[in-house]
């Protein structure tokens, strides 16, 4: 490596685009297409809880383990967001599913 290149993975946990560091692989629109959709689906998880700690937030007397807890999984799904792999179908189809499913019984419980 020379003084000019970054190390690998260097770019980790800084805010860089979940895609900065995926292996080489020949994606078919149908395996993109379901990766973006993972991603997405990690992503409305995520929302799912901001939306649940603004919610407690606006209530008279906010409860912080709720809103603790909701922040750390936010902080759970953003981990599990960086290990998505776009090659590993079987991963991408279940993170589909189950962050689908989070983000509904989050925002179920508002209701």
């Amino acid at each position: 490596m020379t003084t000019g290149d970054a190390a690998p993975n260097a770019g980790r946990g800084r805010g860089i685009s979940v895609t900065h560091d995926l292996e080489p692989h020949d994606w078919s629109n149908e395996e993109t297409a379901a990766y973006e959709a993972a991603i997405e689906a990690v992503n409305g998880a995520v929302g799912a809880y901001s939306a649940l700690i603004a919610a407690e937030e606006a209530k008279g007397a906010p409860d912080a383990a709720v809103i603790e807890a909701a922040r750390a999984a936010q902080g759970r799904l953003a981990k599990e967001r960086e290990r998505l792999r776009s090659a590993d179908r079987e991963q991408i189809a279940e993170a589909r599913t189950r962050y689908a499913r989070v983000a509904r019984e989050v925002l179920e419980g508002l209701a």
